[in-house]
C-alpha cells in the first residue's frame, strides 16, 4: 500500500484539496496526517469535517497536534485558552460560528480518537512533535511532549549539520526507529519551504500556517507535492502571520 504523509494544515482546506489533487491521491492509499489541522486560515471547522468524511472512504491515520489539543478542549468545555486564541484560535472560533451542536460533538469525538503517535511495520514513527524518553514514546513520562517537544528535531538537525556520521553514531533517541516523521516545527525557521531531513528524521511542516505551502510526501520514494503558498489561496487573510 502506498503511504503518504501530510504536514500541518492549519485550517487551509483549499491547500489540502489542491495538494491531494496534485498527488493524485487514490482511495487505496494510506494517508498519515501529522496534526495541527486547525488554527490559522478560515476553514478549520470545514477542514475537520472534510477529514471526517475522507476517513469514511480512505485509510487514514490522524496524529494529534498541539493546536488540536487546544481546539479539543474548547469543544469539550466551551473555554478557549488565551494563548490559543492568539495563535490562531480566534480564526478557528469564527469558522465554527455556523456549525451546529451535533457537528461540534462529532468533531470533538474525532479529536478524542486521534493518536499521540503511530509506528508501522517497518519501524517508522509518525508523531506531531517528538518525545524525550531514551526508551521511546511508549515510555514517555510526559505524553504532552508528543504534541509539543522540539528537542527531537533540534538534536536531529544539529547532529546532521555538524557531523557527517553514519547511523551507528546517531543519538540514542533517533536509533530507536528506522525513520521518524514530524510536523510542528515549520521548515521556514530554516529558510526552507520543502521537507527537511536531519539524520533519520523528516520534518514535513513546510509552513502552511504562515507563508509556505502544504506538503504531501511519499514515505517510500521521498517524492513530494506541494500546494501553492497557502496565503495565496486565502487572499485578505493573515493566517498565523502577525503584523
Amino acid at each position: 500500500m502506498r503511504t503518504l504523509v501530510i504536514g500541518d494544515i492549519h485550517g487551509g482546506l483549499r491547500a489540502l484539496k489542491q495538494v491531494m489533487e496534485k498527488a493524485t491521491v487514490s482511495p487505496d492509499y494510506l494517508l498519515i496526517f501529522l496534526g495541527d489541522y486547525v488554527d490559522g486560515w478560515s476553514e478549520s471547522a470545514q477542514t475537520i469535517e472534510f477529514l471526517i468524511q475522507l476517513s469514511q472512504k480512505q485509510s487514514c491515520i490522524f496524529i494529534k497536534g498541539n493546536h488540536d489539543e487546544w481546539c479539543e478542549e474548547w469543544l469539550r468545555s466551551g473555554r478557549g485558552d488565551n494563548v490559543w486564541l492568539f495563535h490562531g484560535g480566534r480564526e478557528t472560533l469564527k469558522s465554527y460560528e455556523s456549525v451546529d451542536d451535533e457537528m461540534k460533538q462529532n468533531h470533538l469525538h474525532f479529536f478524542e480518537a486521534m493518536k499521540g503517535y503511530h509506528t508501522d511495520e517497518q519501524n517508522r514513527l509518525f508523531i506531531h512533535a517528538g518525545f524525550t524518553s531514551m526508551h521511546g514514546p511508549a515510555k514517555e513520562t510526559y505524553p504532552s511532549n508528543f504534541a509539543w517537544d522540539r528537542t527531537l528535531w533540534e538534536v536531529a538537525i544539529t547532529t546532521s549539520k555538524r557531523l557527517k556520521i553514519t547511523s551507528l553514531f546517531y543519538p540514542k533517541r533517533l536509533k530507536l526507529f528506522n525513520e521518524i516523521y514530524i510536523g510542528h516545527t515549520p521548515t521556514l525557521y530554516y529558510d526552507s519551504t520543502v521537507p527537511m531531513q536531519g539524520c533519520n528524521v523528516w520534518d514535513v511542516d513546510t509552513g502552511a500556517a504562515f507563508t509556505g505551502p502544504l506538503t504531501i510526501m511519499d514515505i517510500d520514494t521521498k517524492e513530494f507535492w506541494q500546494s501553492e503558498p497557502v496565503m495565496d489561496l486565502y487572499p485578505g487573510e493573515k493566517g498565523r502571520n502577525k503584523d
